[in-house]
Protein backbone atom coordinates (compact mmCIF):
# COMPACT_ATOMS: atom_id res chain seq x y z
CA UNK A 1 0.00 0.00 0.00
CA UNK A 2 1.35 3.52 -0.94
CA UNK A 3 2.02 5.43 2.53
CA UNK A 4 0.42 8.41 1.17
CA UNK A 5 -2.63 7.35 1.26
CA UNK A 6 -2.22 5.50 5.31
CA UNK A 7 -1.09 9.20 5.78
CA UNK A 8 -3.57 11.22 4.58
CA UNK A 9 -6.15 8.85 6.19
CA UNK A 10 -4.40 9.47 9.62
CA UNK A 11 -4.36 13.41 8.98
CA UNK A 12 -7.92 13.33 8.00
CA UNK A 13 -8.60 11.15 10.96
CA UNK A 14 -6.63 13.56 13.06
CA UNK A 15 -4.59 10.72 14.53
CA UNK A 16 -1.13 11.02 15.40
CA UNK A 17 1.20 8.59 13.72
CA UNK A 18 5.07 7.48 13.24
CA UNK A 19 7.54 5.82 11.78
CA UNK A 20 10.96 4.13 12.05
CA UNK A 21 14.53 4.24 10.13
CA UNK A 22 16.71 1.99 10.04
CA UNK A 23 20.22 0.97 8.42
CA UNK A 24 21.88 -2.11 6.85
CA UNK A 25 23.94 -3.65 9.29
CA UNK A 26 27.66 -4.95 8.07
CA UNK A 27 27.28 -8.59 9.27
CA UNK A 28 24.83 -11.18 9.23
CA UNK A 29 24.66 -11.26 12.97
CA UNK A 30 23.96 -7.73 13.09
CA UNK A 31 21.31 -8.13 10.14
CA UNK A 32 19.26 -11.10 12.29
CA UNK A 33 19.49 -9.01 15.04
CA UNK A 34 17.89 -6.26 13.18
CA UNK A 35 15.14 -9.04 12.23
CA UNK A 36 14.59 -9.32 15.67
CA UNK A 37 14.17 -5.77 16.26
CA UNK A 38 12.18 -4.72 13.55
CA UNK A 39 9.70 -7.42 15.01
CA UNK A 40 9.64 -6.10 18.26
CA UNK A 41 9.33 -2.45 17.51
CA UNK A 42 6.40 -3.32 15.18
CA UNK A 43 4.67 -3.66 18.50
CA UNK A 44 4.98 -0.14 18.62
CA UNK A 45 2.43 0.42 16.45
CA UNK A 46 4.77 2.73 13.39
CA UNK A 47 2.56 3.43 10.42
CA UNK A 48 5.79 2.38 8.07
CA UNK A 49 9.71 1.64 8.37
CA UNK A 50 12.38 2.57 6.18
CA UNK A 51 15.75 1.70 5.24
CA UNK A 52 19.02 3.72 4.23
CA UNK A 53 20.57 2.54 0.83
CA UNK A 54 24.33 2.51 -0.40
CA UNK A 55 24.95 1.48 -4.10
CA UNK A 56 26.99 -1.53 -4.54
CA UNK A 57 27.23 -5.47 -4.26
CA UNK A 58 25.26 -6.20 -1.14
CA UNK A 59 24.17 -2.74 0.13
CA UNK A 60 21.70 -2.60 -2.29
CA UNK A 61 20.17 -5.62 -2.26
CA UNK A 62 20.36 -6.10 1.76
CA UNK A 63 18.39 -2.76 1.91
CA UNK A 64 15.52 -4.37 -0.76
CA UNK A 65 16.15 -7.61 1.19
CA UNK A 66 15.07 -5.78 4.43
CA UNK A 67 12.26 -3.87 3.13
CA UNK A 68 10.72 -6.57 1.56
CA UNK A 69 11.01 -9.13 4.62
CA UNK A 70 9.32 -6.52 6.90
CA UNK A 71 6.23 -6.33 4.79
CA UNK A 72 5.80 -10.14 4.26
CA UNK A 73 7.22 -11.40 7.69
CA UNK A 74 6.48 -8.80 9.94
CA UNK A 75 3.60 -7.05 8.46
CA UNK A 76 4.78 -3.30 8.35
CA UNK A 77 4.79 -1.11 4.92
CA UNK A 78 8.67 -0.22 3.82
CA UNK A 79 9.58 2.55 2.49
CA UNK A 80 13.08 2.35 0.80
CA UNK A 81 15.31 4.45 0.32
CA UNK A 82 17.29 5.25 -3.40
CA UNK A 83 19.92 7.52 -4.17
CA UNK A 84 20.66 8.38 -7.55
CA UNK A 85 24.49 10.22 -7.72
CA UNK A 86 26.85 8.38 -9.67
CA UNK A 87 24.02 6.29 -11.37
CA UNK A 88 22.67 5.59 -14.47
CA UNK A 89 19.05 5.23 -15.77
CA UNK A 90 19.42 1.07 -16.27
CA UNK A 91 21.01 0.93 -12.57
CA UNK A 92 18.05 2.65 -11.15
CA UNK A 93 15.53 1.23 -13.47
CA UNK A 94 16.86 -2.61 -12.63
CA UNK A 95 16.64 -1.19 -8.86
CA UNK A 96 13.04 -0.21 -9.12
CA UNK A 97 11.92 -3.13 -11.47
CA UNK A 98 13.16 -5.53 -8.17
CA UNK A 99 11.22 -3.26 -5.78
CA UNK A 100 8.10 -3.65 -7.98
CA UNK A 101 8.97 -7.33 -8.00
CA UNK A 102 8.84 -7.98 -4.39
CA UNK A 103 6.39 -5.75 -3.45
CA UNK A 104 7.60 -2.57 -2.63
CA UNK A 105 5.59 0.31 -3.36
CA UNK A 106 7.13 3.23 -1.64
CA UNK A 107 10.63 4.85 -2.50
CA UNK A 108 12.05 7.74 -0.70
CA UNK A 109 14.35 9.50 -3.58
CA UNK A 110 17.73 11.01 -2.71
CA UNK A 111 20.16 12.56 -4.64
CA UNK A 112 23.10 10.93 -2.21
CA UNK A 113 26.80 12.22 -1.65
CA UNK A 114 29.16 13.16 -4.17
CA UNK A 115 32.04 10.98 -4.80
CA UNK A 116 33.82 14.47 -5.35
CA UNK A 117 32.97 17.94 -6.31
CA UNK A 118 33.86 16.97 -10.30
CA UNK A 119 30.66 14.95 -11.01
CA UNK A 120 28.35 16.87 -13.53
CA UNK A 121 25.06 16.09 -14.93
CA UNK A 122 25.10 14.23 -18.38
CA UNK A 123 22.27 13.39 -20.06
CA UNK A 124 23.79 11.65 -23.09
CA UNK A 125 25.76 9.52 -19.90
CA UNK A 126 22.38 8.92 -18.23
CA UNK A 127 23.37 10.27 -14.58
CA UNK A 128 21.44 11.91 -12.22
CA UNK A 129 22.07 14.98 -10.66
CA UNK A 130 19.51 15.73 -8.36
CA UNK A 131 16.96 14.26 -6.71
CA UNK A 132 14.31 15.64 -8.44
CA UNK A 133 15.68 14.23 -11.67
CA UNK A 134 15.08 11.09 -9.99
CA UNK A 135 11.48 11.66 -9.04
CA UNK A 136 10.88 12.47 -12.13
CA UNK A 137 11.87 9.48 -14.00
CA UNK A 138 10.04 7.50 -11.73
CA UNK A 139 6.84 9.24 -12.12
CA UNK A 140 7.45 9.23 -15.74
CA UNK A 141 8.53 5.74 -15.96
CA UNK A 142 5.77 3.93 -13.68
CA UNK A 143 3.05 6.82 -13.23
CA UNK A 144 1.08 6.40 -10.01
CA UNK A 145 2.69 3.03 -9.05
CA UNK A 146 4.97 4.15 -6.44
CA UNK A 147 4.40 6.53 -3.50
CA UNK A 148 7.69 9.16 -3.44
CA UNK A 149 9.27 10.49 -0.50
CA UNK A 150 11.78 13.19 -0.86
CA UNK A 151 13.83 14.68 1.81
CA UNK A 152 13.90 18.70 3.37
CA UNK A 153 16.55 20.35 5.08
CA UNK A 154 14.69 22.84 7.87
CA UNK A 155 18.15 24.29 8.30
CA UNK A 156 19.57 24.07 4.46
CA UNK A 157 21.06 20.92 3.12
CA UNK A 158 24.62 22.99 3.29
CA UNK A 159 23.98 25.20 6.12
CA UNK A 160 20.83 28.10 6.88
CA UNK A 161 22.18 30.32 3.61
CA UNK A 162 20.37 27.88 1.88
CA UNK A 163 17.28 27.37 2.94
CA UNK A 164 15.25 29.54 0.89
CA UNK A 165 17.09 27.43 -2.02
CA UNK A 166 16.34 24.23 -0.87
CA UNK A 167 13.03 25.25 -0.44
CA UNK A 168 12.90 26.33 -4.14
CA UNK A 169 14.07 22.43 -5.14
CA UNK A 170 11.37 21.23 -2.88
CA UNK A 171 8.94 22.73 -4.52
CA UNK A 172 10.45 21.17 -7.87
CA UNK A 173 10.35 17.79 -6.31
CA UNK A 174 6.74 18.86 -5.24
CA UNK A 175 6.09 19.27 -8.59
CA UNK A 176 8.03 16.18 -10.31
CA UNK A 177 5.85 13.70 -8.42
CA UNK A 178 6.82 13.43 -4.42
CA UNK A 179 4.24 12.55 -2.39
CA UNK A 180 5.64 13.55 1.14
CA UNK A 181 8.61 14.93 2.77
CA UNK A 182 10.68 13.52 5.34
CA UNK A 183 13.24 15.95 6.97
CA UNK A 184 16.61 15.88 8.52
CA UNK A 185 16.99 15.97 12.15
CA UNK A 186 16.73 19.26 13.92
CA UNK A 187 16.73 20.01 17.93
CA UNK A 188 15.25 23.65 16.95
CA UNK A 189 11.51 23.15 17.42
CA UNK A 190 10.82 26.89 16.34
CA UNK A 191 13.36 26.81 13.79
CA UNK A 192 11.16 24.35 12.07
CA UNK A 193 7.97 25.29 12.81
CA UNK A 194 9.14 28.63 10.53
CA UNK A 195 10.79 26.35 7.76
CA UNK A 196 7.34 24.99 7.14
CA UNK A 197 5.85 28.11 7.29
CA UNK A 198 7.66 28.84 4.32
CA UNK A 199 7.57 26.06 2.72
CA UNK A 200 3.54 26.28 2.56
CA UNK A 201 4.40 30.17 1.68
CA UNK A 202 6.25 28.48 -1.44
CA UNK A 203 3.28 26.51 -2.35
CA UNK A 204 4.53 22.86 -1.15
CA UNK A 205 1.16 21.11 0.09
CA UNK A 206 2.35 17.62 0.21
CA UNK A 207 2.47 16.12 4.10
CA UNK A 208 5.68 17.07 5.79
CA UNK A 209 7.03 14.40 8.41
CA UNK A 210 9.77 16.12 10.83
CA UNK A 211 12.51 13.97 11.80
CA UNK A 212 13.48 13.18 15.35
CA UNK A 213 16.99 11.66 16.16
CA UNK A 214 16.84 11.01 20.26
CA UNK A 215 20.03 11.43 21.66
CA UNK A 216 21.94 8.49 22.75
CA UNK A 217 25.83 9.69 23.48
CA UNK A 218 27.32 12.91 23.54
CA UNK A 219 30.29 11.94 21.11
CA UNK A 220 27.76 10.91 18.60
CA UNK A 221 25.56 13.51 18.70
CA UNK A 222 28.14 16.24 18.63
CA UNK A 223 29.56 14.38 15.79
CA UNK A 224 26.14 14.31 13.85
CA UNK A 225 25.19 17.95 14.79
CA UNK A 226 28.53 18.78 13.28
CA UNK A 227 28.55 16.76 10.29
CA UNK A 228 24.49 17.74 9.14
CA UNK A 229 24.98 21.12 10.14
CA UNK A 230 22.35 21.08 12.61
CA UNK A 231 22.06 23.74 14.62
CA UNK A 232 21.33 22.84 18.67
CA UNK A 233 19.51 25.02 21.16
CA UNK A 234 22.44 26.68 23.90
CA UNK A 235 19.97 25.03 27.00
CA UNK A 236 20.36 21.33 25.28
CA UNK A 237 24.10 21.84 25.73
CA UNK A 238 24.27 23.25 28.82
CA UNK A 239 22.26 20.44 29.96
CA UNK A 240 24.82 17.90 28.44
CA UNK A 241 27.92 19.23 29.40
CA UNK A 242 28.05 18.41 33.24
CA UNK A 243 26.53 14.37 31.76
CA UNK A 244 28.42 14.27 28.90
CA UNK A 245 30.94 11.19 30.24
CA UNK A 246 27.50 9.64 31.49
CA UNK A 247 26.27 7.24 28.96
CA UNK A 248 22.59 6.30 30.67
CA UNK A 249 22.22 9.99 31.71
CA UNK A 250 22.66 11.44 28.43
CA UNK A 251 20.19 8.73 26.97
CA UNK A 252 17.84 9.76 29.38
CA UNK A 253 17.95 13.16 28.68
CA UNK A 254 17.74 12.48 25.37
CA UNK A 255 14.88 10.85 25.36
CA UNK A 256 13.41 14.15 27.62
CA UNK A 257 14.52 16.31 24.62
CA UNK A 258 12.17 14.54 21.99
CA UNK A 259 9.36 14.25 24.45
CA UNK A 260 9.61 17.97 25.23
CA UNK A 261 10.11 18.25 20.96
CA UNK A 262 7.45 16.19 19.90
CA UNK A 263 4.72 18.06 23.05
CA UNK A 264 5.58 21.30 21.20
CA UNK A 265 5.05 19.99 17.61
CA UNK A 266 1.77 18.07 18.54
CA UNK A 267 0.71 21.59 20.00
CA UNK A 268 0.70 23.24 16.66
CA UNK A 269 -0.90 20.90 15.01
CA UNK A 270 1.55 17.85 13.76
CA UNK A 271 0.38 14.46 13.88
CA UNK A 272 3.41 12.59 12.16
CA UNK A 273 6.97 11.77 13.58
CA UNK A 274 9.80 10.24 11.73
CA UNK A 275 12.80 8.89 14.85
CA UNK A 276 15.94 8.19 13.24
CA UNK A 277 16.30 4.99 15.35
CA UNK A 278 20.08 4.16 14.57
CA UNK A 279 19.17 0.76 14.81
CA UNK A 280 18.01 1.39 18.50
CA UNK A 281 15.42 0.00 20.51
CA UNK A 282 14.76 1.83 23.71
CA UNK A 283 15.10 5.31 23.95
CA UNK A 284 12.15 5.51 20.46
CA UNK A 285 10.06 2.93 22.97
CA UNK A 286 10.66 5.13 26.30
CA UNK A 287 9.57 8.14 24.16
CA UNK A 288 6.30 7.14 22.58
CA UNK A 289 5.47 5.33 25.80
CA UNK A 290 6.21 9.10 27.58
CA UNK A 291 3.68 10.70 25.30
CA UNK A 292 1.48 7.87 25.80
CA UNK A 293 1.46 7.47 22.32
CA UNK A 294 0.49 3.70 22.44
CA UNK A 295 -1.74 1.58 19.95
CA UNK A 296 -4.63 -0.58 20.14
CA UNK A 297 -4.53 -3.81 20.55
CA UNK A 298 -6.67 -3.91 16.98
CA UNK A 299 -4.08 -2.20 15.30
CA UNK A 300 -0.91 -3.47 16.38
CA UNK A 301 -2.90 -7.60 16.82
CA UNK A 302 -5.09 -7.69 14.07
CA UNK A 303 -4.24 -11.77 14.72
CA UNK A 304 -2.56 -13.51 17.02
CA UNK A 305 0.79 -13.24 14.56
CA UNK A 306 1.65 -10.39 12.02
CA UNK A 307 -0.28 -10.77 8.67
CA UNK A 308 1.80 -10.24 5.88
CA UNK A 309 1.82 -7.96 3.06
CA UNK A 310 2.32 -10.05 0.58
CA UNK A 311 0.08 -9.78 -2.00
CA UNK A 312 -0.32 -13.70 -2.42
CA UNK A 313 -1.06 -14.28 1.16
CA UNK A 314 -3.51 -11.60 1.31
CA UNK A 315 -6.70 -12.96 3.24
CA UNK A 316 -4.19 -15.78 4.96
CA UNK A 317 -5.57 -16.19 8.16
CA UNK A 318 -4.80 -19.64 9.44
CA UNK A 319 -1.05 -20.72 10.92
CA UNK A 320 0.15 -23.87 12.34
CA UNK A 321 1.28 -22.48 16.13
CA UNK A 322 4.71 -24.24 15.78
CA UNK A 323 6.37 -21.57 13.77
CA UNK A 324 5.61 -18.89 16.53
CA UNK A 325 8.59 -18.05 16.98
CA UNK A 326 10.22 -18.25 13.70
CA UNK A 327 7.99 -16.61 11.52
CA UNK A 328 10.90 -15.58 8.63
CA UNK A 329 11.38 -19.60 8.43
CA UNK A 330 7.88 -20.14 8.02
CA UNK A 331 6.85 -17.77 5.50
CA UNK A 332 10.37 -18.99 3.50
CA UNK A 333 9.09 -22.80 3.74
CA UNK A 334 5.80 -21.38 2.53
CA UNK A 335 6.84 -18.82 -0.25
CA UNK A 336 5.74 -21.11 -2.94
CA UNK A 337 2.49 -22.28 -2.20
CA UNK A 338 -0.07 -21.58 -4.93
CA UNK A 339 -2.87 -20.16 -2.03
CA UNK A 340 -3.40 -19.95 1.72
CA UNK A 341 -5.39 -20.68 4.21
CA UNK A 342 -8.42 -18.47 4.56
CA UNK A 343 -10.72 -19.10 6.75
CA UNK A 344 -9.83 -22.66 7.56
CA UNK A 345 -6.70 -24.43 7.15
CA UNK A 346 -8.02 -27.42 4.44
CA UNK A 347 -6.99 -30.96 3.47
CA UNK A 348 -3.94 -31.52 5.78
CA UNK A 349 -2.52 -33.72 2.82
CA UNK A 350 -2.09 -30.72 0.44
CA UNK A 351 0.63 -28.29 1.84
CA UNK A 352 3.85 -28.84 0.56
CA UNK A 353 6.62 -27.11 2.94
CA UNK A 354 9.91 -26.36 1.22
CA UNK A 355 13.53 -27.69 2.10
CA UNK A 356 14.63 -27.04 5.65
CA UNK A 357 18.03 -24.97 5.13
CA UNK A 358 20.22 -26.23 7.51
CA UNK A 359 22.97 -24.46 9.26
CA UNK A 360 21.07 -21.30 9.94
CA UNK A 361 19.21 -22.07 13.20
CA UNK A 362 21.62 -20.77 15.50
CA UNK A 363 22.75 -17.45 14.43
CA UNK A 364 25.34 -16.42 17.16
CA UNK A 365 28.99 -17.58 15.98
CA UNK A 366 30.74 -20.23 18.41
CA UNK A 367 32.15 -17.47 20.82
CA UNK A 368 28.90 -16.09 21.24
CA UNK A 369 26.72 -19.06 21.53
CA UNK A 370 29.35 -20.67 24.35
CA UNK A 371 29.42 -16.97 26.40
CA UNK A 372 25.90 -17.39 26.37
CA UNK A 373 25.23 -20.96 27.01
CA UNK A 374 28.25 -21.96 28.43
CA UNK A 375 29.78 -25.73 27.53
CA UNK A 376 26.97 -27.86 28.78
CA UNK A 377 27.87 -31.67 29.42
CA UNK A 378 25.11 -33.18 31.38
CA UNK A 379 21.41 -33.38 30.78
CA UNK A 380 21.04 -31.56 33.88
CA UNK A 381 23.58 -28.11 32.34
CA UNK A 382 20.64 -28.11 29.55
CA UNK A 383 18.07 -28.42 32.28
CA UNK A 384 19.45 -25.58 34.02
CA UNK A 385 19.93 -23.24 31.06
CA UNK A 386 16.10 -23.44 29.94
CA UNK A 387 15.03 -22.44 33.76
CA UNK A 388 16.68 -19.53 33.55
CA UNK A 389 15.18 -19.17 30.06
CA UNK A 390 11.67 -19.46 31.75
CA UNK A 391 12.85 -17.30 34.64
CA UNK A 392 14.09 -14.18 32.84
CA UNK A 393 17.72 -14.52 33.80
CA UNK A 394 18.62 -15.99 29.79
CA UNK A 395 17.64 -13.79 27.29
CA UNK A 396 17.18 -16.68 24.45
CA UNK A 397 17.91 -20.36 23.63
CA UNK A 398 18.88 -21.79 20.23
CA UNK A 399 14.79 -22.16 20.17
CA UNK A 400 13.58 -18.81 21.14
CA UNK A 401 15.29 -15.84 20.42
CA UNK A 402 13.41 -13.59 22.35
CA UNK A 403 12.11 -13.42 25.85
CA UNK A 404 8.73 -15.39 26.79
CA UNK A 405 5.67 -14.26 25.21
CA UNK A 406 3.85 -12.04 27.70
CA UNK A 407 1.15 -14.49 27.46
CA UNK A 408 3.53 -17.29 28.86
CA UNK A 409 4.63 -14.77 32.04
CA UNK A 410 1.50 -15.80 34.09
CA UNK A 411 2.83 -19.40 33.42
CA UNK A 412 6.41 -18.58 33.94
CA UNK A 413 6.70 -21.13 36.72
CA UNK A 414 5.19 -23.75 36.01
CA UNK A 415 7.47 -23.79 32.72
CA UNK A 416 10.08 -23.26 35.47
CA UNK A 417 9.14 -26.20 36.91
CA UNK A 418 8.77 -29.06 34.75
CA UNK A 419 11.59 -27.50 32.67
CA UNK A 420 13.91 -28.82 35.67
CA UNK A 421 12.47 -32.20 35.62
CA UNK A 422 13.41 -32.60 32.09
CA UNK A 423 10.76 -31.39 30.02
CA UNK A 424 12.62 -28.80 27.93
CA UNK A 425 9.60 -26.45 26.60
CA UNK A 426 10.21 -24.25 23.37
CA UNK A 427 6.85 -23.25 22.72
CA UNK A 428 3.44 -22.87 25.05
CA UNK A 429 0.32 -20.92 25.56
CA UNK A 430 -2.20 -20.25 28.85
CA UNK A 431 -5.97 -21.42 28.23
CA UNK A 432 -7.99 -18.16 27.44
CA UNK A 433 -12.03 -18.20 27.71
CA UNK A 434 -13.14 -15.06 26.50
CA UNK A 435 -11.30 -12.51 26.76
CA UNK A 436 -11.97 -9.29 25.75
CA UNK A 437 -10.17 -8.70 22.43
CA UNK A 438 -8.43 -5.25 23.46
CA UNK A 439 -6.78 -7.54 26.27
CA UNK A 440 -3.35 -5.97 26.26
CA UNK A 441 -2.19 -9.67 27.05
CA UNK A 442 -4.47 -11.90 25.37
CA UNK A 443 -6.36 -10.18 22.81
CA UNK A 444 -6.50 -9.75 19.32
CA UNK A 445 -8.64 -8.85 16.50
CA UNK A 446 -11.60 -6.29 15.99
CA UNK A 447 -13.03 -4.41 18.80
CA UNK A 448 -16.13 -5.70 21.29
CA UNK A 449 -15.08 -9.56 20.38
CA UNK A 450 -14.00 -11.61 22.38
CA UNK A 451 -10.96 -14.43 22.21
CA UNK A 452 -10.25 -17.91 23.26
CA UNK A 453 -7.54 -20.04 23.38
CA UNK A 454 -6.69 -23.72 24.44
CA UNK A 455 -3.86 -24.55 26.85
CA UNK A 456 -0.52 -25.93 24.65
CA UNK A 457 2.76 -26.94 25.55
CA UNK A 458 5.40 -28.26 23.22
CA UNK A 459 8.82 -29.81 24.69
CA UNK A 460 11.21 -32.03 24.23
CA UNK A 461 11.85 -35.27 26.35
CA UNK A 462 13.39 -38.44 26.82
CA UNK A 463 12.37 -41.67 26.28
CA UNK A 464 11.51 -42.20 29.40
CA UNK A 465 9.72 -39.33 30.67
CA UNK A 466 7.73 -39.36 27.62
CA UNK A 467 6.54 -43.27 28.59
CA UNK A 468 5.45 -41.70 31.67
CA UNK A 469 3.69 -38.92 30.04
CA UNK A 470 1.84 -41.02 28.01
CA UNK A 471 0.21 -43.00 30.97
CA UNK A 472 -0.68 -39.84 32.83
CA UNK A 473 -2.37 -39.04 29.45
CA UNK A 474 -4.59 -42.07 29.24
CA UNK A 475 -6.45 -41.12 32.10
CA UNK A 476 -7.07 -37.39 30.28
CA UNK A 477 -9.79 -37.62 27.35
CA UNK A 478 -9.67 -33.72 26.64
CA UNK A 479 -5.73 -33.65 25.95
CA UNK A 480 -4.38 -34.40 22.54
CA UNK A 481 -0.33 -34.91 21.61
CA UNK A 482 1.88 -35.43 18.93
CA UNK A 483 4.98 -37.00 20.23
CA UNK A 484 7.85 -37.55 17.04
CA UNK A 485 11.70 -38.77 17.49
CA UNK A 486 14.00 -37.32 14.93
CA UNK A 487 14.24 -40.55 12.72
CA UNK A 488 10.14 -39.71 12.55
CA UNK A 489 8.89 -42.59 15.11
CA UNK A 490 5.23 -40.60 15.51
CA UNK A 491 3.05 -41.43 18.56
CA UNK A 492 -0.28 -39.64 18.84
CA UNK A 493 -3.93 -40.59 20.36
CA UNK A 494 -5.32 -38.29 17.97
CA UNK A 495 -7.62 -40.41 15.82
CA UNK A 496 -8.18 -37.94 12.82
CA UNK A 497 -6.00 -35.28 10.70
CA UNK A 498 -8.14 -32.83 10.75
CA UNK A 499 -6.17 -29.38 12.20
CA UNK A 500 -7.36 -28.57 16.10
CA UNK A 501 -7.97 -24.94 16.19
CA UNK A 502 -5.66 -23.80 19.37
CA UNK A 503 -6.60 -19.85 19.24
CA UNK A 504 -10.10 -18.60 17.84
CA UNK A 505 -12.29 -15.13 18.47
CA UNK A 506 -15.36 -14.14 17.94
CA UNK A 507 -16.33 -10.81 16.69
CA UNK A 508 -19.66 -8.54 15.66
CA UNK A 509 -20.52 -9.16 12.53
CA UNK A 510 -17.83 -11.52 11.39
CA UNK A 511 -17.57 -15.42 11.32
CA UNK A 512 -15.51 -17.16 13.82
CA UNK A 513 -11.89 -16.82 13.25
CA UNK A 514 -9.31 -19.61 14.25
CA UNK A 515 -6.43 -18.42 12.96
CA UNK A 516 -3.51 -20.63 15.05
CA UNK A 517 -4.00 -24.11 14.62
CA UNK A 518 -2.04 -27.89 15.64
CA UNK A 519 -2.16 -30.64 12.86
CA UNK A 520 -0.50 -33.69 12.01
CA UNK A 521 1.70 -32.92 8.24
CA UNK A 522 3.05 -29.33 9.56
CA UNK A 523 3.72 -30.83 12.70
CA UNK A 524 5.94 -33.19 11.12
CA UNK A 525 7.11 -30.40 8.80
CA UNK A 526 8.77 -28.78 11.84
CA UNK A 527 10.34 -31.63 13.56
CA UNK A 528 12.81 -31.51 11.28
CA UNK A 529 13.54 -28.04 11.56
CA UNK A 530 13.39 -28.24 15.90
CA UNK A 531 15.57 -31.02 15.69
CA UNK A 532 17.87 -28.96 13.60
CA UNK A 533 18.82 -26.60 16.36
CA UNK A 534 20.41 -29.50 18.44
CA UNK A 535 22.63 -29.88 15.70
CA UNK A 536 23.43 -26.30 15.06
CA UNK A 537 24.26 -25.60 18.56
CA UNK A 538 26.35 -28.74 18.90
CA UNK A 539 28.25 -26.92 15.88
CA UNK A 540 29.61 -24.46 18.58
CA UNK A 541 31.67 -27.26 19.84
CA UNK A 542 34.68 -28.91 18.87
CA UNK A 543 33.18 -32.02 17.24
CA UNK A 544 34.80 -34.14 19.89
CA UNK A 545 33.95 -32.12 22.70
CA UNK A 546 31.95 -33.75 25.53
CA UNK A 547 28.84 -30.64 24.64
CA UNK A 548 28.97 -31.72 21.34
CA UNK A 549 28.35 -35.45 21.98
CA UNK A 550 25.87 -34.56 24.52
CA UNK A 551 23.97 -32.33 22.24
CA UNK A 552 24.30 -34.90 19.82
CA UNK A 553 22.57 -37.84 21.56
CA UNK A 554 19.80 -35.99 22.85
CA UNK A 555 18.74 -35.02 19.30
CA UNK A 556 19.22 -38.60 18.09
CA UNK A 557 17.40 -40.30 21.26
CA UNK A 558 14.59 -37.83 22.49
CA UNK A 559 11.01 -36.85 21.65
CA UNK A 560 9.54 -33.79 20.65
CA UNK A 561 6.31 -33.34 22.12
CA UNK A 562 3.33 -31.19 22.10
CA UNK A 563 -0.28 -31.43 24.34
CA UNK A 564 -3.77 -29.74 23.58
CA UNK A 565 -5.71 -29.45 26.71
CA UNK A 566 -8.86 -29.15 24.95
CA UNK A 567 -11.41 -28.36 27.82
CA UNK A 568 -10.73 -24.37 26.94
CA UNK A 569 -12.81 -23.90 30.24
CA UNK A 570 -9.80 -25.47 31.79
CA UNK A 571 -7.15 -23.29 33.84
CA UNK A 572 -3.90 -23.13 32.32
CA UNK A 573 -2.97 -24.60 35.80
CA UNK A 574 -4.58 -28.05 34.59
CA UNK A 575 -2.44 -29.10 31.82
CA UNK A 576 0.63 -28.86 33.92
CA UNK A 577 -0.59 -31.21 36.73
CA UNK A 578 -0.16 -33.59 33.72
CA UNK A 579 3.33 -33.08 34.92
CA UNK A 580 3.73 -33.85 38.73
CA UNK A 581 6.19 -36.25 40.08
CA UNK A 582 7.45 -37.05 36.88
CA UNK A 583 10.41 -36.94 35.56
CA UNK A 584 13.85 -36.14 37.67
CA UNK A 585 14.38 -33.13 40.12
CA UNK A 586 17.41 -31.28 39.10
CA UNK A 587 20.23 -31.36 42.06
CA UNK A 588 20.31 -27.98 42.91
CA UNK A 589 16.74 -27.04 42.39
Amino acid sequence: MKLIDKINKALEDDRCFWSFEYFPPKTQQGVMNLYDRIERMCNLGPLFIDVTWRWGGKSSDLTLELCSNSQTVYGVEANMHMTCTNTNFELIRSALEKAKDQGVQNILALRGDLPDNSVEFDPEVGEFKYATDLVRYIRKTYGDFFCISVAGYPEGCLGPDDVDCDIRYLKEKQDAGADLIITQLFYDVDNYLAWVDKCRAAGITIPILPGIMPIQNYGGFKRMTDLCRISVPQAIWDRLEPIKDDDQAVKDYGIEVAVDMISRLRDAGVRGFHFYTINLERSTRMVLERLQLVPTVHEVRPLPWSPSLNEKRAGENVRPIFWRNHTRSYIKRTALWDEFPNGRWGDSRSPAYGELVHGEQVRLAAGQAQKKWGAPTTVDDIKRLFVRYCRGSLDSLPWSETALQPESIEIQQRLAEINARGFLTINSQPSCNGAPSSDKVHGWGPSNGFVYKKAYLEFFASPENVKALLARLEGNPTATYYAVTKSGELLTNCQEDSPNAVTWGVFPGKEILQPTIVERVSFLAWKDEAFEFWNAWSGAYARDSASAGLLSRVSDDWYLMNIVENNFQKDSESIFELFDGLGQELADE
